[in-house]
């Protein structure tokens, strides 16, 4: 890049909107932000001196002083829909946070208001750009399991957990038959958005598990609340296809149909032992292959903050003019699928989600 992309960031506040703010720090020749929108003074007057931002109280009165080359919408879902609007009209490229909307019925509107009318909106879905998922995705895609036909996801939260299911099994935007079911019990609170955990307690579990029917291929979701933050609990993803299958890190395919391979996805980091490169994520093998090569090296940023930093990366080649990454079309099916997995849930009957209007 001959100049950082620049971007502004609505509800420089939040949670999210910090991944931003630590990766834009941490790789300023590829990113600076143009600004926040805060309108809590206060918070304003706190986040202009820790990031050395300019805060405004408004978009409008931001805009009036900045030229982003896009902008980051970080608010809560339900009030994402009016400023995408606003940013449509103005014509300013929009990367919102997940989701979009709260319900299908806002789905719809932003599909009818949105993308039929051309707005320029992509959405933050990091889950596939990071770097354990990425190199399943190259791997997948090598074509050394063949036609995949089952993917199991456990790993974070509905729409999350659906955006990888789909994405390892290549699905689309198929009616999907859903059957779902809640355990419920008790286990040792852990760490949290805040911290660490101050004393033991217990509180309640929900595991969450939903089989999707893709017609011919399975999706099956497997989700224990606060799971992706539990010291006690562990992530799983398998896919399986026709010549081998991922499980977790470790791959099992054939050379031929009398000869087996094995082989584990390795992550090969700088800094370790005797390395005096820095410490950083260099990238990701398969047996004598890599199939992830981190963009970011040598920053020091942890897999959720490459993956958002991929996201940006790819948001600032749409902004100017490239092609979609995750589009509010995928955005939707996600955050649909996961409505009616809960569905399937609270009634305890199978539903099927049927093709919606961003499917054409």
């Amino acid at each position: 890049m001959e100049k950082p992309v620049s971007f502004s960031i609505i509800g420089g506040g939040g949670f999210r909107a910090q991944f931003y703010l630590r990766i834009a720090q941490a790789l300023p020749e590829q990113f600076r932000v143009s600004g926040l929108v805060v309108r809590d003074p206060d918070k304003g007057r706190r986040l202009e001196q820790e990031w050395n931002v300019p805060v405004y109280p408004t978009l409008d009165q931001l805009l009036n002083k900045e030229k982003p080359d896009f902008v980051v919408v970080s608010v809560s879902r339900s009030a994402c829909k009016e400023y995408l609007l606003q940013l449509a009209e103005l014509g300013i490229p929009a990367l919102s946070e997940t989701p979009p909307a709260p319900d299908l019925e806002g789905l719809r509107e932003l599909h009818d208001k949105l993308t039929l009318q051309g707005a320029r909106v992509q959405v933050a879905e990091q889950y596939h750009f990071q770097p354990a998922h990425a190199a399943r995705l190259a791997f997948i895609r090598s074509g050394r399991l063949g036609r995949v036909t089952e993917a199991t996801v456990s790993i974070s939260h509905l729409y999350h957990g659906v955006s990888l299911i789909r994405k390892m099994l290549g699905a689309g935007f198929e009616d999907v038959t859903i059957q779902a079911k809640r355990f419920e019990s008790d286990w040792v609170a852990g760490p949290t958005r805040s911290g660490p955990p101050t004393e033991e307690r217990l509180i309640p579990l929900q595991r969450d598990l939903a089989w999707l029917d893709f017609g011919g291929k399975l999706g099956i979701y497997d989700f224990t609340k606060d799971q992706h933050r539990s010291w006690t609990r562990s992530n799983h993803l398998s896919v399986r296809g026709q010549r081998g299958e991922i499980f977790d890190n470790r791959i099992r395919v054939l050379a031929d149909y009398e000869t087996p391979l094995y082989m584990d996805f390795k992550r090969i980091n700088r800094g370790e032992e005797e390395n005096l490169e820095g410490y950083f994520l260099k990238g990701i093998m398969a047996g004598e292959q890599w199939v992830y090569d981190n963009p970011f090296a040598p920053a020091r940023l942890y897999d959720d903050e490459i993956a958002i930093a991929t996201c940006l990366m790819h948001m600032a080649n749409y902004a100017a003019g490239g092609p979609d990454f995750y589009s509010l079309r995928d955005a939707s099916q996600d955050h649909y699928l996961g409505l009616m997995i809960e569905q399937a849930i609270a009634t305890g009957q199978s539903v099927v989600a049927e093709r919606q209007p961003w499917a054409l």
